[in-house]
């Protein structure tokens, strides 16, 4: 069995303008080093695709949209260096999507935990299915959503507290759209599909320039990520070797084995 760190995929595809990028893991889109190093690099390449006039960031299947970091990946980490570049491949994608000159529409179809609310919130409109519960789940293992944390604060601002300190607790998708994460919430995954359809078509023959200038706007105040993301990369690469976090650790190891 090949190791599930290094399985999934992520393609870009371009039609009339638009630019969908789908991720895809076995383990409930989950997205270990390698899916995040590839999602970033391909955000980054359909920013400079003059073919590309919107992106739609989208996960495959119907029950999870992104299940945050691969838990395969985390219980593997045992020291600092290690620990850092994981949690810097959320930095990395989220810091692509703020850099990124298209706007871009996130698909969510399913649930996003931990870092997939966070890519959720890096977006620059959400559509998402009634399906589409959210949880931030780090401070329950030990760490704390420090990486995503300023992504999600921005685009929902205090919230952010509520789901960050009661992380078991899944918050619903109308939850989610009364707080300004999602524009609109779908019945099912047809009615999101048209309606993302219906969007990324009227952006794709939309002015370019005035789009980008309007997600600069957007994005005001948020230059120093770089750095800032970069630090709570680094404090989570701390944290996960704290003895709570081992312990919790070994204790998933030991169930996932009865």
């Amino acid at each position: 069995m090949s190791d599930i760190t290094q399985q999934g995929y992520v393609e870009t595809t371009v039609k009339d303008g638009i630019g969908t990028i789908e991720f895809m893991h076995p383990a409930s889109n989950s997205l270990p080093g390698k899916l995040l190093a590839e999602l970033a690099q391909n955000i980054t390449d359909a920013g400079k695709n003059d073919d590309i006039k919107v992106i739609v960031l989208k996960s495959a299947g119907e029950r999870a949209f992104c299940a945050g970091a691969s838990f395969d990946e985390l219980l593997a980490i045992d020291d600092y260096p290690t620990g850092k570049k994981f949690f810097m491949g959320f930095a990395n994608v989220i810091n692509a999507a703020r850099k990124c000159p298209k706007l871009i529409i996130g698909r969510i179809q399913g649930k996003a935990v931990g870092g997939g609310v966070g890519m959720a919130s890096a977006v620059d409109y959400c559509l998402a299915t009634k399906y589409a519960s959210v949880k931030l789940s780090e401070l329950a293992i030990g760490i704390g959503p420090f990486v995503v944390g300023p992504a999600v604060e921005r685009k929902i601002g205090s919230a952010m507290s509520q789901m960050a300190i009661n992380a078991t607790e899944w918050r619903d998708a109308q939850w989610a759209q009364e707080k300004g994460l999602y524009a609109d919430i779908y019945e099912t995954t047809e009615e999101l599909d048209e309606a993302v359809n219906e969007l990324s078509g009227k952006l794709a023959a939309y002015n370019p320039e005035a789009m980008r200038h309007l997600k600069n706007v957007f994005w005001e105040g948020c230059e120093d990520w770089d750095v800032l993301l970069e630090k709570r990369a680094e404090l989570s690469g701390e944290l996960v070797l704290g003895e709570f976090t081992k312990n919790f650790i070994n204790n998933f190891k030991n169930k996932s084995k009865k």
